[in-house]
């Protein structure tokens, strides 16, 4: 089985599927539509992070790829609905870089109320400036989460560690940790916090949900954090708002546009003004998160190679069978139509298969079936198998 691994994907990613007898191939950066149509017939599995899209032509064009796995938190520049159609099943790390990102979150909160990102540079420029005005501890001050998923929990205790007071805003009910409080509407927050932080991800509904008539909303001299994603807040309305005055200083980690490879010169309305802190996507860019991240999702790939597992699959039904010592085992993507496997089980009857055990889970769309023998499996009954009009994909697992 090959292995494809873009975007310079922590190296005990590529570690962890050679010893489990995969071939690996490695490339630093991240490919075009074009050039992953050329490169990627002939592989099995697909390892990407955040720069390299998968569309509808890709999926179409790359047959042989049977999972596709996101070494990050995000899948959007994964076309998810082409992937289910062409029974790929998408993995990411949802959990992985939690610690990073709320780590630096908090540093910007304290480094935003001192204004340190200032008066360091100022420093680098000669300058001299040693005062107290408008700097103020982060204890007793109010922070406002907006998203209270896995990285925005993790702030809000690291926060309550530092004595400032957690509210949160989420569409879906969550149970507060520590002491935190969840508000019922955005606009409560917005006039209510000393800090707000961005943890939401992208969607129609919060592209950019922090706008002009929401930053009007927020406390005079309060503070944005967006850690998210870009096209969360509208940049041209935050820039007004520093400018005014009416905003005392933000840190973003994310941007609407990025370039897909480090350059020297990258343009932003936000640079050089005071008290705002600008970082190239680098919240879970700490090497614990880079190694915990290839660990994750290298795990679960390999997992779906080997047993069919789809548990934790973004896109899938999900379905996770131990693997007997003794068995076969066939998987089989197919349409959620009626009589789909009754006709495969004439199949596997047809072959005088003794089947051992069968698992199948279905959502609206998609049906997800995982079969072991007691026998071979020939590529004869994986022709005839996939020969149904209701078949996506069928594979030997083992």
């Amino acid at each position: 089985m090959k292995v494809l691994l873009l975007e310079n994907i922590h190296p005990l990613a590529r570690d962890l599927f050679i010893k489990e007898g995969f071939q690996v191939d490695s490339l630093k950066g991240a490919l075009t539509e074009d050039e992953l149509i050329q490169k990627l017939p002939g592989y099995d599995v697909l390892g990407i992070r955040s720069k390299t899209y998968l569309t509808d032509k890709v999926f179409e064009a790359a047959k042989s790829v049977s999972t596709v796995g996101c070494f990050c938190v995000g899948t959007n520049q994964v076309d998810l609905a082409s992937a289910r159609n062409h029974g790929v099943v998408v993995f990411n790390a949802p959990f992985s870089n939690t610690r990073s990102v709320a780590e630096m979150v908090i540093a910007e909160i304290v480094m935003l109320s001192r204004k340190l990102g200032s008066r360091n540079n100022e420093m680098h420029q000669g300058i001299w400036n040693k005062s107290s005005n408008q700097c103020f501890e982060v204890r007793g001050k109010t922070l406002g989460i907006v998203g209270y998923g896995n990285i925005g929990a993790q702030v809000s205790m690291l926060a309550e560690a530092f004595g400032m007071r957690v509210v949160f805003y989420d569409i879906i009910s969550k149970l507060p940790l520590g002491n935190a409080k969840p508000l019922s509407t955005l606009e409560e927050l917005l006039n209510h916090a000393d800090f707000v932080t961005l943890h939401v991800p992208a969607t129609d509904n919060t592209n950019k949900m922090i706008g002009e008539t929401e930053i009007k909303q927020m406390k005079p001299n309060s503070y944005l954090i967006n850690a998210s994603r870009g096209d969360v807040v509208d940049i041209q309305a935050l820039d007004a708002a520093i400018r005014s005055k009416h905003i005392a200083g933000c840190a973003l980690d994310v941007f609407p546009e990025e370039p897909e490879n480090n350059i020297k010169d990258y343009p932003s309305p936000m640079r050089n003004l005071e008290n705002v802190i600008l970082t190239p996507h680098i919240g879970g860019a700490t090497e614990e998160a880079q190694v915990n991240i290839g660990r994750e999702v290298a795990s679960t790939l390999i997992r779906f190679m080997k047993t069919g597992s789809t548990l934790r699959g973004v896109n899938f039904p999900q379905v996770d069978v131990s693997l007997e010592r003794d068995c076969t085992r066939l998987s089989n993507v197919h349409k959620n139509v009626k009589g789909v496997l009754k006709d495969i089980n004439r199949i596997l009857s047809e072959y005088g298969a003794n089947i051992q055990g069968q698992t199948l889970h279905t959502d609206q769309e998609l049906g997800y079936l995982i079969v072991d023998l007691n026998q071979p499996i020939t590529n004869e009954l994986i022709t005839s198998i996939q020969g149904l009009k209701e078949s996506v994909r069928t594979r030997r697992v083992r």
